[in-house]
């Protein structure tokens, strides 16, 4: 195995796949509203993230991530390794002093930013290229390293003068990576590839700290996935395989990540496999301006909240990190024109054939002759006379009741509710035509505080039970 740089066509092909793996290596890495003293900003790398195998042991965090996919390759191909994560680099402020010195402070204020200590993300790679044929067998594995660092960055005000610095200090982090392929029976040539990446750092947790994440992390491997590419083959979606394929599909084992096809829809010959399941070909929506390191909301949602944070927030987020301020700058540069285009999108349509059932309104969108739901029809629901059949007795407000919840388990509580009793207080119909009965448990100090409220339970009818005495 070698290590060497990628082919232009090899690299030319993973640069579109990196557009989404770049969305995958920083999900949650700073999330809105962009400040380090924020709650949600306190627990950091939620995704992928690889701990030393000695933490590992003391945790529900892993020190391995483990992919399984097919593969087709034709004659000579090769393959292209990608891993990709971020080794997190621990910021410490400091402010110079008079004799020349410097002393580390909890914030340092700037008069566009305020600087506070901070765990910045590094991106690193580990490129590797194997002729399949080299798999079979016991296969090959390659370790790697990344060394330790420290550095500054001295901090300046407006006019120019050295009022501090940033000391940024990564510590020495060490894996490996195991291929191997084995090919399955059948009649066609198909391999199952294995790809494991694994943390190999000899840190031990300091004494007294057997629990502690925080110190764990400068020594992981965060957001941890894999690109992989054919030279000459295909893979086989693991989604949605071909028939003949679904049982060996089935067999795969994937443990902490999860693979698909990336690159341009229509091709197979790549693979992004990810600790966040994706669909086949994901991609970037062609509306979103930059990164705003938060991909679980919405665009428009993110960038108009940014722009209505004060100024003294956004002061707070600029100092937090380099990528923060870039989020800040974009949302409160972004013109009217630009903020429209993240309103929405249409990205797909489908052909519907034969008369359509009712009329285009103004905006040319075909209404129903009826509408789904008539207001007016409520008139003939009254919650609290009507009355449901339930082990052949009719029940409406007022009856007693025992709960049996568990032919749905649609709510953890249900379990300390099996067999409670309790008082219909209404009978409920809903817009799909199913029926509700809303209840307080009888014993409930709160009952008479929920009935002030409405605030019931709420248990369809074969989910109780008369019980044989009523009263």
């Amino acid at each position: 195995m070698t290590a060497p740089a990628f082919a232009p066509e090899t690299e030319e092909r993973l640069a579109l796949a990196r557009q989404v793996a770049d969305a995958v290596l920083f999900e949650g890495y700073v999330l809105y509203p962009y400040r380090a003293s924020a709650a949600k900003n306190r627990l950091r790398w939620q995704f992928g993230v690889l701990v030393p195998p000695a933490w590992g042991a003391e945790c529900e965090e892993h020190d391995f991530q483990h992919t399984e996919c097919l593969m087709e390759p034709r004659a000579e191909a090769s393959l292209a390794i990608e891993v990709r994560f971020l080794h997190a680099r621990r910021r410490t402020v400091q402010r110079a002093r008079p004799d020349g010195g410097f002393e580390t402070v909890p914030e340092l204020h700037l008069d566009d930013r305020v600087l506070v200590p901070w765990d910045e993300g590094a991106e690193e790679r580990v490129e590797l290229v194997a002729p399949v044929a080299q798999l079979t067998g016991e296969g090959v594995e390659f370790p790697f390293r990344k060394p330790a660092v420290e550095d500054t960055e001295p901090v300046l005000d407006a006019t120019g003068r050295t009022v501090g610095r940033l000391v940024r200090r990564s510590a020495e982090v060490t894996g490996v990576v195991r291929l191997s392929a084995s090919e399955l029976d059948g009649p066609y040539r198909v391999l199952r590839l294995t790809a494991v990446v694994e943390n190999t750092t000899p840190w031990t947790p300091p004494e007294g700290h057997a629990a502690d994440r925080d110190a764990a992390l400068p020594h992981s491997l965060v957001a941890t996935h894999l690109l992989m590419a054919l030279s000459n083959g295909s893979f086989l979606s693991m989604t949605d395989p071909p028939e003949w394929a679904r049982g060996a599909v089935a067999a795969c084992r994937n443990l902490h990540t999860w693979p698909v096809l990336a690159g341009e829809p229509g091709r197979a010959d790549l693979v992004l496999s990810s600790p966040i399941i994706l669909e086949d070909h994901p991609a970037i929506a062609p509306e979103s301006l930059g990164a705003l390191y938060d991909a679980t909301e919405i665009d428009e949602i993110l960038a108009l909240r940014t722009a209505a944070l004060t100024d003294a927030e956004k002061r707070e987020a600029r100092g937090t990190d380099a990528r923060a301020a870039a989020v800040i700058d974009l949302a409160d540069s972004m013109p009217a024109e630009v903020l429209e285009r993240l309103h929405g999108a249409v990205r797909g349509l489908r052909e519907i054939t034969g008369e359509p059932d009712g009329f285009p309104d103004e905006f040319g969108v075909t209404r129903p002759d009826t509408p789904w739901w008539d207001p007016a029809s409520d008139a003939g629901f009254d919650p609290e006379q009507d009355r449901v059949m339930v082990d052949g007795r009719p029940v409406g407000r007022g009856s007693r009741v025992e709960l049996r919840p568990g032919l749905r388990h649609t709510d953890a509580q249900d379990l300390f509710l099996q067999g409670r009793t309790a008082t219909v207080e209404a009978v409920l119909h809903d817009v799909d035509g199913a029926v509700h009965l809303a209840v307080t448990v009888d014993g409930d100090p709160g009952a008479d505080i929920r009935r002030e409220q409405g605030r019931y339970l709420y248990f369809q009818p074969d989910e109780v039970v008369v019980p044989e005495d009523p009263r």
